[in-house]
Formats: C-alpha cells, sequence, structure tokens
C-alpha cells in the first residue's frame, strides 16, 4: 500500500507543480526530485557505472535545474529536459575521467541483479557473473549513443516516443538506431563467445 506523500508524488499536476518551482516554491521542487530520483539515478548509473558518481551526478542534475527552472518550457516534458542536462554532466565526467576501462566490480548491484537462491553450485554463480561481466564490457566498448539507446530501452524499459523526445530524434531513428545498436553489441559478444 502506498503512503499518502507516495500517492501525491504519483498523482501531481506536473506541469501545475512547474508553475510553482518557477515562483521558487521548494517544497514543489521536492516533489519534482522525489518523483524523479530513481530514475535519475538509474539513468546517471548506465552512463558512469558506479554508485558514487551516479548518486553525486543526478544530484548535481537537480541542482542545475532548480538554478534554470525559470527558463524551463512548461509545454514540455521535465524528465526530458532533466535527462539532457544528466547526460551532458555524465558525459564530462567519463571524458574527464583518466581511465575509462572500469572493473566488473564498479558496477554495482543496483544495475547487476543478484543471483537467486535456486541451489546453484558457487561454480554456476562464478560462471554466470562472468557472463555478466562480459556482457559489460561488450556494452562499455559500443559507441556512447549505441550503449546510451540500448541502456534506455532494454534496461529502463524507456518507451520509443520518449527516448525520440530524449534524443530529439524521429520515433524511427530511434528504432533504427537500436536496432544499429543491438547488432554492435552482438557482434562484441560473439568476440567473447568465439
Amino acid at each position: 500500500m502506498q503512503n499518502t506523500e507516495e500517492k501525491a508524488i504519483a498523482s501531481f499536476d506536473e506541469k501545475e507543480i512547474i508553475l510553482k518551482c518557477q515562483r521558487g516554491d521548494k517544497q514543489a521542487f521536492g516533489l519534482l526530485v522525489k518523483k524523479y530520483m530513481r530514475r535519475a539515478y538509474f539513468c546517471a548509473l548506465a552512463f558512469v557505472a558506479t554508485h558514487e558518481a551516479a548518486l553525486d551526478l543526478s544530484q548535481e542534475a537537480f541542482v542545475r535545474v532548480y538554478k534554470a527552472m525559470k527558463r524551463f518550457d512548461t509545454n514540455r516534458k521535465f524528465f526530458t529536459w532533466y535527462y539532457r542536462i544528466l547526460k551532458n554532466l555524465c558525459l564530462n565526467y567519463l571524458r574527464d575521467r583518466t581511465r575509462h576501462a572500469r572493473p566488473f566490480s564498479e558496477i554495482g548491484e543496483a544495475v547487476v541483479q543478484a543471483l537467486p537462491d535456486d541451489g546453484s553450485t558457487a561454480l554456476d554463480h562464478l560462471e554466470q557473473a562472468e557472463i555478466r561481466e562480459n556482457v559489460w564490457k561488450c556494452l562499455n566498448s559500443l559507441k556512447s549513443h549505441e550503449k546510451e539507446i540500448i541502456i534506455l530501452k532494454d534496461f529502463q524499459d524507456v518507451s520509443y516516443k520518449e527516448i525520440a523526445e530524449m534524443l530529439d530524434c524521429p520515433i524511427g531513428t530511434v528504432m533504427s538506431r537500436l536496432y544499429n545498436a543491438r547488432k554492435a553489441l552482438r557482434t562484441e559478444l560473439e568476440r567473447y563467445v568465439s
């Protein structure tokens, strides 16, 4: 059962809340943060693959959004605007890092699902962990736009329409890019299998 705050967040009129934010209502902005903070964290995590960096970057994006809120066009979707700011922060973070290759251990539990307790042996768990590590290595070897679209669609289950808005391109382009990104990932995975 949802508590009262969760119900309020789930049912609020986003445009009305944004207008309140633009008038300086900090509590209204808090509602936006609460509504989107989990999604924002996972978007950042998909880019940077570390818990701490994802948390910091998603929070920094909210700070930047708050400072720029008066310029936000209320006819647009809030998360689409927020996502672009977050994406730029993440890409800048990755660019500025001296080491781009990340070990699997940095990906964290938030992205990697825990193995089920189904009587598997330690060797089974090790093999599954190795497979996931190889998948992430392959995913990280893709071009950033390929990785981004796979993360959005296949990991976060964002609709084609919303991806099109986030990336500012037609839905057909999203489908085409996703097809090509999956094809590139398959090619990378085949290198590990053969």
